[in-house]
């Protein structure tokens, strides 16, 4: 599964917009109006309760077909997780809430398969409407809501998807508007929008209840970031649907342990060294007919990565990735017969691996925007398929990295994007001209770090940016990067939520530490108004692995304010292993997890101990999913160093992970044995000198709780003395008002009475 990081830090158009800044009023309805607490120190309580300290976080922002609406998903005052759909009418100038979503709430507890779907997509913690879906002519919004299929028309008319019963997944409108198709009982359904019919079954009855067609596969969803299994074409003709059979999978007894009782789920889970699903792509027609299986190839052992159609549908492209993740081919598929040709290859470097990506576009002249590490930093390339191979472009290059490709405006033959060109800790938006590429246009303000995203014709922007000071912002930009409107302009004055506290706000410093072998480290510091001669606890937070920095510039959270009230100096630091410093600095952790990024850490230890305002004997650690195994693999390598450590879901063994994440940096146990016993934390436990505080959800699906459990049973057997909190019934999150709230102060009653903390923490010993 893919391990996720705590981050302390809590992200069309076609006719000119007129937008007025996002309304504080009128409240959603329900809504209970707060009064701002009283000036004073940044609680822990305060911190995870409603409203939300980083003010209004718009999700899911859209324009409406025919241009009229600016629709986004804004959270509630008195209920910071529970999401409702509001629209902007650029005729009246108005805001309005379109769909209330406790007004349409059935009240339905969702399934199983639609929990897990949810964790898998990182929003298990979100109540309400999570994703919307326009209808092609303007007049109605399809909305999923507590697994009901709603169509919700604008004139305040809602009705039930006929046919649906509750429960489908992964709805999709046909491009035309005319069909919705979703996955039930694991087949594949489409029907009609209008009502006028019934939703009908297109993929064959399978008699095996390992067989789904029309769902991604548990690596997928989870590691691939893929979390469909159809695919409409253009002309809502046809569909591209996947077919995978899990009866090879080894399964799992997952033991989900609540307040009141224990539920098992045997679970197909493909750990590291087994068995993959069965995967084959097939195309059909609307209704079911003229099914044709795609070639995929002789080596049935590979990973379905994505699937387009062509803008003219007369192509559909599969990108295919090996079981080791070391090779990438982009196959061309003809739609009619299903034969398949390689188009070109990626190839991963030496001791290295494939970055499956998003940041590509099929552009309607047939050529592609392409991001790639091929030189050894992500960026963008132009391919133009024909004889002898195609050829490449290069649009960008350098010793810094795209992050993503923003959009593409084929008409003016402007490619945006956004990067770290300018700051690496401080994302950027750019574009540049198909045809002068080296001339690259940055769109946004480097005081703020920044995000965007583009309506499908790349005719405008919609920013996302932060400051240190400044919780996060949206507005609508046009392709210039010129602001037309405040989408969420969330200005600190006054009435917002963390006015408070916000003249006691402790600003963050960066910089950085040298590795051992010379590689910068980039950290990042706050400290509480210091004293002369006064020597401070740190608090250290740590992530370590792939795909992820804790270090960014930007609003930091009102949670490290909270740490830093209590006293404490807040650190962290990015190892090598994490992303956007290139594929050499990626790939260090390659069949060696556990030890480079440890030594870093080491070297951030070392560095703080020097500093004459820190307390060498109160520095502790901190770390979730990979950070929590992190803690136990520091703790382990260099007892002594740090005054105490926590350890949140971690992993201790990694042959209890899944094939996709684990293989792609430790290799196949089979092959590589002595690969996976360095790498585990469960070799050297009878090594943990220092206190240890070891948290675990009892209902983790991502980082199982055997990993703990296996663990707790190793020290004890070994007399190592340690302390646990667990959490019945809470998944790999452990989050919500009052929960997050008992865990930050368990942390932190942990470090005082084990001499690393600062004495002012609550609620017992």
């Amino acid at each position: 599964m893919r391990l996720r990081p705590l981050l302390l830090a809590t992200a069309l158009l076609g006719a000119p917009i007129v937008v007025h800044a996002a309304p504080a009023k009128p409240l959603p309805a329900g809504a209970v109006k707060t009064v701002p607490a009283a000036a004073g120190a940044l609680t822990l309580e305060r911190v995870f309760a409603s409203p939300s300290l980083n003010g209004p976080s718009p999700r899911g922002v859209k324009l409406s077909p025919d241009g009229r609406y600016l629709t986004l998903l804004r959270n509630r005052t008195d209920d910071r997780e529970r999401f409702d759909l509001w629209g902007f009418d650029r005729k009246t100038g108005k805001w309005s809430m379109l769909v209330d979503s406790l007004k349409l709430s059935s009240g339905r507890v969702l399934s199983e398969a639609e929990k897990m779907q949810r964790e898998r997509q990182r929003i298990g913690d979100l109540k309400g409407i999570v994703a919307y879906d326009w209808a092609s002519d303007g007049k109605s919004v399809l909305v999923p809501l507590d697994g009901e299929l709603l169509l919700a028309g604008l004139d305040g008319t809602v009705r039930k998807i006929a046919g649906t019963t509750g429960g489908e997944l992964n709805p999709r409108l046909g491009p035309k508007g005319q069909h919705i198709a979703f996955v039930r009982d694991r087949r594949l359904w489409v029907g009609p929008v209008s009502g006028q019919g019934m939703p009908v079954a297109i993929s064959p009855e399978e008699s095996a209840d390992t067989v789904h067609w029309g769902e991604a596969e548990f690596v997928a969803q989870e590691e691939l970031a893929r979390m469909t299994g159809f695919w409409w074409a253009p002309d809502e003709k046809r569909l591209a649907v996947e077919r995978f059979d899990e009866a090879n999978v080894g399964v799992v007894t997952r033991a989900a342990i609540g307040a009141d009782g224990t539920k098992t789920f045997d679970q197909r889970y493909p750990a590291a060294g087994g068995a993959n699903a069965d995967v084959s792509l097939w195309l059909m027609d609307a209704d079911g007919g003229h099914r044709v299986p795609v070639d995929l190839g002789p080596d049935k052992d590979i990973y379905l990565g994505r699937v387009d159609w062509a803008p003219d549908g007369k192509t559909v492209y599969v990108q295919r990735l090996d079981r080791a993740q070391t090779r990438l081919d982009m196959l061309a598929v003809d739609p009619a017969t299903g034969a398949a040709r390689v188009l070109f290859t990626e190839t991963a470097h030496e001791k290295s691996w494939i970055n499956l990506s998003s940041n590509y576009r099929f552009l309607d002249d047939g050529s592609l925007i392409w991001w790639s590490e091929r030189d050894g930093f992500g960026h963008l390339y132009r391919f133009t398929p024909g004889a002898n191979g195609g050829t490449w472009q290069q649009l960008t290059q350098g010793p810094w990295a795209v992050t993503d490709l923003v959009g593409v405006d084929q008409q003016a033959g402007r490619v945006y994007f956004a990067g770290t060109r300018d700051d690496v800790l401080a994302g950027q938006v750019y574009a540049l001209s198909l045809k002068t590429p080296a001339k690259v246009e940055r769109l946004t303000d480097l005081a703020f770090a920044n995000s965007a995203s583009m309506d499908g014709k790349g005719q405008a922007l919609i920013v996302t940016r932060s400051g240190d000071a400044q919780p996060p912002q949206s507005y609508l930009a046009d392709g210039a990067g010129k602001r037309l409107a405040w989408i969420e302009e969330n200005r600190l004055d006054a009435g917002h939520a963390y006015a408070p506290y916000l003249a006691a706000h402790r600003p963050a410093t960066f910089g950085t530490i040298p590795a051992a072998d010379g590689t910068p480290l980039h950290y990042m510091m706050m400290t509480p108004p210091m004293e002369p001669g006064k020597r401070y606890p740190v608090f250290t937070y740590h992530y370590g692995g792939p795909t992820a920095n804790v270090v960014h510039k930007g609003w930091q959270g009102a949670l490290a304010q909270a740490i830093v009230a209590k006293g404490y100096i807040y650190f962290a630091l990015d190892n090598r292993g994490s992303e956007n410093r290139g594929v050499d600095f990626a790939s260090k952790i390659w069949h060696a997890m556990g030890t480079v990024e440890v030594e870093d850490q080491l070297a951030g230890a070392q560095w703080l101990k020097q500093q004459p305002f820190v307390d060498p004997a109160r520095v502790s650690i901190f770390g979730w999913s990979y950070g929590g195994y992190m803690t136990v693999k520091m703790l382990q390598a260099h007892p002594g160093v740090w005054a105490a450590g926590i350890a949140v879901a971690p992993v201790t063994k990694w042959e209890l992970y899944d094939t996709a994440y684990t293989e792609r940096y430790l290799g196949n146990p089979k092959a590589v044995p002595e690969v996976y016993k360095a790498a585990g934390a469960l070799e050297n436990s009878a090594k943990l000198k220092d206190p240890l505080l070891l948290v675990h959800g009892m209902a983790d699906d991502n980082v199982v709780f055997e990993n703990s459990s296996a663990l707790i049973a190793k020290m004890q057997g070994e007399a190592v003395p340690f302390e646990m909190m667990l959490y019945p019934g809470y998944t790999h999150r452990i989050s919500g008002p009052k929960v997050s709230q008992h865990l930050y102060e368990t942390m932190f009653r942990f470090l005082d009475r084990n001499g690393a903390g600062t004495g002012t923490a609550t609620g017992g010993k």
